[in-house]
């Protein structure tokens, strides 16, 4: 009830925004097809997902440019308020020997500038962290495929409540003015004097009741509209038509499918499972391989200024350069039992992920089992009710043939117009279930993309 408050208040926010602006809203004509693309083009949560995987992508280049040179420069100034102080042997100077004497080095101003730089050689936290990265690229894709097929999910669920909204506003259109032709007709026996002013007032009564639920009827589409934009990301304030029909649906159920006949590749939900498995076993080689050692080699360039006056940046003193290359090789000893325990975790993660791969197996057999028993058991009842619908058609038929021939009453007619209402209201709520299922079972069986 909320979320259909919100939605009318988006859709009047909308609305008044439009009447300031005076901007000629945008006109579109989708298919169910059509509204699922514009969805995937302008949902909100598609776009999010998309971002998430350009995060993930400039994420893979970070880890990337993680091996190469890293090159860095750096400019260092200071003015010393008092010299830095060191203790010589005094007996350098006559003093006695074992006493130290207090002497000040250096010049007031000194600046260093140069460049550093280094290379990973080896490392097998990088290069699996390479892999890793790759696979969370991966996982960020399949994330972004489950939104596309939520979306589509949403967005057919909502296409098809309009659809139907639609048709029964037709069909009450004809209803009303079925019955207010009787109501019309019994007005006019009732003037002359051949029906009771009773039979008039009980259908009355029948056709008020009819119009009260045109309206409801007319307000739920209104709002499935609103909601059917709302899950495409389009303006509320646009103007849709949509172009299938109900009549074009097809309930085609093959046979059942067992679980070992059923790709669970076609599933995105067992493809994020697989993946993050597969995270698993890489963090698991990484931990293996912290035991390995690292290297690297490394270089620096500098150039040293000593003034007793600031003029660091004056070409006539000269700067003392300093420059040099090594490598270093960082072998692991000992640290606390840390990389074991954590090894041990990452074996104890893989099997987590091994047994949610055996979850999600079990948990799509039975949603593909209780999805098709549903949408067979959908199929039967609107089959079902559709053939009330017809025999109720035919007593509204007969009992409105009998009194119009002087032969029935009209007690029999309200009857047989309360019973066709309700069958038909049966019909379309079947229609809307079996809907459902067909778009539940086409998204168990990875039909649904």
């Amino acid at each position: 009830m909320k979320k259909v408050v919100v939605i009318i208040g988006l859709g009047l926010a909308s609305f008044a925004a439009f009447s300031q602006t005076n901007e000629t809203p945008s006109s579109y004509s989708f298919s169910l097809q059509q509204a699922v693309d514009f969805a995937l083009q302008n949902q909100n949560n598609i776009k999010n997902a998309m971002l998430d995987e350009e995060i993930a992508k400039n994420k893979v280049k970070e880890v990337f440019g993680m091996g190469l040179p890293q090159v860095n420069a750096s400019f260092d100034v200071k003015k010393f308020l008092e010299l830095p102080t060191s203790l010589i042997p005094a007996e350098f100077f006559g003093g006695p020997p074992g006493s130290f004497a207090a002497v000040q080095f250096g010049t007031e101003y000194q600046a260093t500038a140069g460049f550093d730089a280094s290379q990973l050689l080896f490392s097998g936290d990088y290069f699996l962290g390479l892999k890793a990265s790759k696979v969370y690229l991966e996982l960020s894709s399949k994330a972004t495929q489950r939104s596309k097929i939520e979306t589509a999910s949403t967005v057919s669920k909502a296409y098809y409540t309009v659809l139907i909204n639609q048709e029964r506003i037709l069909l009450m259109d004809a209803n009303i003015a079925r019955l207010k032709k009787t109501m019309d007709d019994t007005k006019a026996l009732l003037d002359n004097g051949l029906v009771e002013k009773l039979d008039h007032d009980r259908l009355t009564v029948a056709y008020n009741n009819l119009v009260l639920e045109h309206e409801k009827i007319e307000r739920l589409l209104k709002v499935g509209v609103y909601l059917l934009k709302y899950q495409m990301g389009m303006d509320i304030a646009a103007n849709l038509t949509l172009t299938d029909k109900l009549s074009d649906v097809k309930f085609d159920i093959g046979s059942d499918i067992s679980a070992e006949k059923f790709d669970y590749a076609k599933r995105v939900e067992y493809n994020l499972y697989e993946t993050q498995r597969h995270l698993a076993e890489l963090d698991l080689k990484r931990n293996k391989f912290s035991f390995l050692p690292n290297a690297f080699a490394y270089g620096s360039v500098n150039g040293t200024a000593q003034r007793n006056e600031f003029n660091i940046f004056n070409t006539g003193y000269r700067w003392y350069p300093m420059a040099l290359i090594g490598a270093k090789v960082a072998v692991p000893i000992f640290s606390g039992l840390q990389r074991n325990y954590k090894l041990q975790q990452a074996k104890v993660s893989l099997q987590k992920a091994d047994n949610n791969m055996e979850f999600i197996k079990k948990s799509i057999d039975l949603e593909l089992s209780s999805s098709l028993t549903v949408l067979q058991n959908a199929a039967a009842s609107l089959e079902n009710q559709k053939k009330n619908m017809i025999v109720a058609e035919d007593v509204f038929r007969v009992s409105k043939l009998k009194y119009d021939q002087g032969v029935g009453s009209n007690i029999e007619v309200i009857t047989a117009e309360t019973a066709l209402k309700e069958s038909q209201t049966n019909y379309y709520n079947a229609l809307f279930d079996a809907l459902v299922a067909k778009i539940d079972y086409d998204k168990a069986n990875g039909a649904l993309k």
